[in-house]
C-alpha cells in the first residue's frame, strides 16, 4: 500500500501480543508508517482496547477510517480464554496476586455447564476496579492500586454464548460472544461466584470484532516486514 492509501484509510487487523497494550500497538504501527514513509504525521487508532494480558484481534484504523471506530467498537465480540476455579484476585484476573481461596469438591461438570444458563442474555455486569474507566476524572485502576475504595456501578450487557469447551479440574476453557463493555474478567469472578467458589481469568484472546476474526490478522513483525523501506 502506498502513503496515500494509508491517509485515506484502512482498516487493518492485528493480532496483538501478550503484555503489549494496545495503546503501545497504536503508537508501534504509527511511528512504522511515519518511517516508511518519511512523513510527520498519520491518524491511527484502534477500536476497542485489550488489557495487556490479553491476545488477539485489534481493529486498527488509520486516516479517515478512524472516523468509523465508534461503529467498529460497538459489534459483537467473540473470546476464548481459560477460568480458573477455586481462587479469586483484586483484578480477576493474573495482574493481582491470589487473594482468597475457596473449597471446589462440590463443582462438577454438570454444574459448570449449566451455569452458564445463567449469563446469556442481558445482565447486569460490574466492571473491575482495576479498569480503565473513569470516576470523577481519575482510572479507576489509579484508586484501586493506591488502595482506595470507590463505588463501581453496574451495566446492562449482553452475553450471546457462554460455551465451555474443556474442563481440566479447576481449569476452564470457554468462548464467549457479547456486546461492547463486556468485562471477562468480572464474568470470570462471578461465574466462580456463581459455583459457590471462586474464580479468575488466567488466560484471554479476543478472536472476532463483528465479521473481522483474528485468523486474518498479522503480527505487528508481519505488519512492519510488509511495510515499503524507507523513503528518503
Amino acid at each position: 500500500m502506498t502513503v496515500e492509501d494509508y491517509q485515506a484509510g484502512q482498516v487493518l487487523l492485528i493480532d496483538k501480543p501478550l503484555n503489549w497494550t494496545s495503546f503501545q500497538v497504536v503508537n508501534k504501527l504509527r511511528w512504522e508508517i511515519r518511517q516508511a514513509f518519511n512523513i510527520k504525521k498519520i491518524k491511527v487508532g484502534h477500536a476497542g482496547t485489550l488489557d495487556p494480558l490479553a491476545t488477539g484481534l485489534l481493529v486498527i484504523c488509520t486516516g479517515k477510517m478512524t472516523k468509523q471506530i465508534d461503529t467498529f467498537q460497538g459489534q459483537i465480540k467473540e473470546y476464548t480464554g481459560t477460568i480458573v476455579l477455586g481462587s479469586t484476585t483484586p483484578s480477576f484476573d493474573l495482574e493481582t496476586e491470589i487473594n482468597e481461596r475457596f473449597p471446589t469438591e462440590h463443582i462438577t461438570e454438570g454444574l459448570i455447564h449449566e451455569t452458564t444458563k445463567q449469563f446469556i442474555g442481558e445482565i447486569d455486569q460490574f466492571p473491575p476496579v482495576f479498569s480503565a474507566l473513569k470516576k470523577d476524572g481519575k482510572r479507576l485502576y489509579e484508586y484501586a492500586r493506591a488502595g482506595e475504595a470507590v463505588e463501581v456501578k453496574s451495566r446492562k450487557i449482553t452475553i450471546k454464548d457462554f460455551e465451555i469447551t474443556k474442563i481440566d479440574a479447576n481449569l476452564v476453557d470457554f468462548r464467549v460472544v457479547c456486546s461492547k463493555g463486556t468485562y471477562i474478567r468480572s464474568l470470570a469472578n462471578d461465574f466462580g461466584k456463581a459455583l459457590h467458589s471462586g474464580g479468575h481469568l488466567t488466560v484471554l484472546r479476543r478472536t472476532k470484532i463483528g465479521d473481522f476474526n483474528v485468523n486474518k490478522a498479522l503480527s505487528i513483525e508481519q505488519f512492519i516486514a510488509a511495510l515499503p523501506k524507507r523513503v528518503e
